[in-house]
């Protein structure tokens, strides 16, 4: 799975898709994160779709001024939330949650990844901190 913590920025898929932040002046890879999760409908979600909304809904929050990880691996998401105007609409935080849900439901590879490992408790809080703090 390539992880080493339980946090959102705590595998090598988010931080190679946060590198993606650097092009943009917008939210628009963040919303095509969670729509990719969203899109999946009821079908098995993949790991590294799951890796990556996770990732998205972390800058949100962090746009919020709500982040649950603030560390090395954060850094530059830091600096590009710090470097924009935007600000999330409540449609993408509601997509963000949405998806969040879907993550941690059946048929997601990536809680059933963490379900094998002696960390599940911890992920699990974690992804529930975040949907608390991109939450309405």
């Amino acid at each position: 799975m390539g992880a080493w913590s339980h946090e959102s920025f705590g595998n090598d898929t988010a931080c190679d898709w946060a590198y993606g932040l650097d092009e943009q002046r917008d939210f628009s890879l963040v919303a095509n994160a969670i729509q990719a999760v969203l899109d999946n409908g009821s079908d098995y979600l993949d790991s590294d779709l799951a890796s990556e909304a996770i990732a998205a809904a972390e800058v949100l929050a962090k746009a919020l001024g709500r982040g649950t990880q603030t560390d090395s691996y954060t850094e530059g998401v830091d600096a590009w939330v710090k470097s924009i105007t935007a600000k999330p609409s409540q449609d993408l935080l509601s997509k963000a949650n949405g998806a969040l849900t879907r993550i941690m439901g059946p048929d997601s590879e990536l809680r059933e990844l963490w379900e094998e490992s002696d960390d599940f408790g911890n992920w699990e809080s974690s992804v529930k901190a975040l949907q608390s703090a991109v939450g309405e």
